[in-house]
């Protein structure tokens, strides 16, 4: 059982988390929480005993080398991370964690005891999938949530997803369980471009964590980024017909699914988003 002596108080937390692995395509959304813990200068508040979840065979620790010596062994685990944005008057608990290989209802009992210990009344899960959406159009994303009126109160476009699941889709359903709130964000990564990092699918997780949230998110240089990679994966496709052509079908398809009424849901949405940054930045 994890240690909970010596957690301090916070301030109406709300935990964001994600998990390397199979949830996590492009390393889209573990991209969403090392951005935030690095803009936030997150700090550390306990990390899970590795030897309880993990098979080191499969995933196995790393050596840090510095001046080509070696100096310490990294395990891996999953940690929990105390933030508060800036002109933000709550706490942020990030969690940056790797999909456990086993005893994943024990996992998800640690990971919720933590959050009741803390104070965290909602929870936002973060994963990403290989669909084939088309890499120059906007990043689906697809929503699950613990109950109904918490889906419509974040306005999620709830995922009809059967089949297989994640620890994304495991923790979501035991904080359901536990009679927590939670809702997960997924970022839709094309299939044909699945290699990491997918900084455009990272910045789309950001752009809808911002709205269920309200709380600014920063994008420092991630949305270059995401513009730089989608010039590159557009080069790449210009140099074979045959996935050019394919891309251009996706794009056809995706078109002519888009209802009218979504453009001006966009619209509206960028310009809420608008108006938190100006008010951040009038703050500051």
């Amino acid at each position: 059982m994890i240690e909970l002596e010596g957690l301090p108080e916070l301030v109406d937390p709300v935990l964001i988390a994600a998990f390397e692995g199979w949830n996590d395509a492009g390393e889209a959304s573990s991209g969403v929480v090392a951005h935030l813990e690095s803009a936030w200068k997150a700090e550390t508040l306990v990390a899970l005993d590795p030897d309880d979840y993990y098979d080191f065979q499969v995933t196995r620790p790393a050596v840090e080398m510095n001046d080509g010596l070696a100096q310490s062994i990294v395990w891996p685990t999953t940690r929990l991370l105390r933030a508060r944005p800036p002109g933000v008057e709550r706490d942020v608990v990030l969690l940056r964690g790797i999909e456990p290989n086993m005893r994943w209802r024990s996992f998800c009992a640690d990971i919720i005891a933590v959050c009741r210990e803390l104070g965290v009344e909602l929870a936002v899960m973060l994963g990403a999938l290989l669909n084939d959406s088309p890499h120059t159009r906007p990043v689906p994303i697809l929503g699950g949530a613990t109950d109904e009126s918490l889906a419509r109160s974040t306005n999620l476009e709830l995922s009809r997803y059967e089949g297989p699941t994640g620890i994304v889709g495991v923790l979501q359903h035991e904080f359901g369980r536990a009679g927590m709130d939670a809702v997960s964000l997924w970022a839709s990564v094309p299939h044909y471009v699945a290699q990491p990092p997918n900084p455009k699918a990272t910045v789309a997780l950001l752009r809808r964590l911002e709205d269920v949230l309200e709380i600014s998110m920063p994008l420092g240089d991630l949305d270059e980024e995401a513009r730089a990679w989608e010039r590159g994966v557009d080069e790449l496709a210009s140099q074979d017909s045959e996935v050019a052509e394919y891309v251009k079908e996706l794009e056809e398809r995706k078109d002519a699914a888009e209802l009218p009424e979504a453009s001006g849901d966009a619209i509206a949405a960028e310009f809420e988003r608008y108006l938190r940054r100006r008010d951040r930045d009038t703050d500051s």
